[in-house]
């Protein structure tokens, strides 16, 4: 207050001294020129929404840094930044050829491996087909056998005759015993074989994964906010080369001090001003708070989604990551006085309007501004309730013209 007051004085004597520097002793009166075309209004005092404004970045939502998972050279690279992209969108290739051996390798170890069930099951059949033909000779030598003996017993058959049919069951039998043996075997071989053909099926998956690899796609529709990656450069694995965000899902990551984190909650709504678009104050939703504070600077962040570009009183569209944006927080009511943006004139460094006295004249009064509200401004100092300012034709005016609206 004693810096504006002293403003006053200043502004005061300096009108004053040039006023009787121009007067001359016994010189008519000047005529006082009349300006019409003019508006103003009269100053009320008036209650708004107090606010706690917070600095903030704009961020993505979901942003997403894309890296090579193989180490090759980058053969073609299909986008540029600021490119929109759709999910799925080939971005990059890389060097395949060492993966497209090892898919060939593996494709040509699948078809050894399945080559080896198809014969395997060939013998399988032939061992079969052999055993059930054994099976039916030893059925035929056991009946054989059981007939000599009971011939033996009735001194029908001699004995040389008797053993014959006895070692013709037992090699029948032996032989039986020795096929199925074999079909076991040739089972076993099977399922071994098998078990190949699943590793080899896994290889062949695998290889055509790392092939894969080599084709880097969009994994969300979005922008490509940052491109690190040329052709011909050598994409190691991790390394960063694109990145991807979605560009219909914006937040404003706000700075706030730690005293007021507990008088925010999830859901509240803010306003929300992004400098790159100008004074014009948009809306937003808190959605995260952030648990954790900065033991620093003794504040938390705090998350807030912007309204889509579409919704009632949102944001401008073309929102990028980066921007720079102010959190407006509601902290209750005041009273003030606010008087137009428009009305206010500068004078070199100093912020002023016109009043308009009792004679309709205008005269320059320094004033002191503070917060804005939409397209008007708070008044701090230097005006009262019921004073007359002039809003509209600020243009033709100049101190000490008698105006008419």
């Amino acid at each position: 207050m004693k810096k504006l007051a002293m403003l006053f004085v200043i502004g005061f004597l300096t009108i004053a001294l040039s006023s009787c520097g121009k007067k001359e002793e016994g010189a008519k009166p000047e005529k006082i020129p009349t300006i019409k075309g003019v508006g103003g209004e009269i100053i009320k005092t008036s209650t708004v929404e107090n606010y706690y404004e917070a600095v903030g970045t704009v961020r993505s939502k979901i942003t997403s840094v894309l890296s090579s998972k193989i180490l090759g050279h980058i053969v073609a690279l299909h986008v540029r930044e600021g490119d929109r992209v759709k999910a799925g969108q080939l971005l990059l290739e890389i060097d395949d050829r060492d993966g497209n051996a090892q898919l060939r390798k593996a494709r040509a170890g699948l078809r050894e491996a399945q080559d080896m069930v198809e014969e395997v099951d060939r013998n399988i059949q032939a061992a079969e087909a052999a055993s059930q033909a054994v099976e039916a000779d030893q059925s035929l030598s056991l009946s054989t056998y059981n007939r000599y003996k009971s011939l033996l017993e009735k001194k029908s058959v001699s004995q040389q005759e008797f053993d014959q049919a006895e070692a013709r069951y037992r090699a029948r039998s032996a032989e039986l015993e020795r096929t199925k043996a074999q079909i076991k075997s040739l089972l076993a071989r099977r399922e071994q074989v098998l078990a190949k053909i699943e590793q080899a099926r896994a290889e062949v998956a695998a290889a055509q994964i790392s092939v894969g690899y080599a084709r880097i796609q969009s994994p969300l529709k979005g922008l490509v906010s940052v491109k690190q990656a040329e052709v011909g450069v050598l994409a190691t694995p991790g390394a960063p080369l694109l990145t991807i965000e979605d560009d219909s899902h914006y937040r404003l990551e706000a700075v706030v001090e730690e005293a007021m984190i507990g008088k925010i909650r999830v859901g509240d709504s803010v306003g929300v001003v992004i400098d790159a678009f100008g004074p014009e104050e948009g809306s937003g939703k808190v959605a995260e708070i952030s648990p954790g504070s900065d033991p620093a600077s003794r504040s938390g962040i705090i998350k807030i989604d912007l309204i889509p570009k579409g919704k009632k009183d949102g944001p401008r569209p073309f929102l990028r990551s980066g921007l720079f944006g102010k959190a407006r927080f509601s902290s209750g009511q005041r009273t003030l006085i606010a008087i137009p943006a428009k009305a206010v004139v500068q004078r070199g460094q100093l912020q002023g309007v016109y009043i308009v006295d009792s004679a309709n004249i205008a005269r320059v009064r320094l004033i002191q501004v503070g917060k804005s509200y939409g397209d008007r401004v708070e008044v701090l100092a230097g005006l009262r309730d019921g004073e007359k300012i002039l809003v509209e034709g600020l243009e033709k005016v100049q101190d000490g013209y008698r105006v008419e609206w």
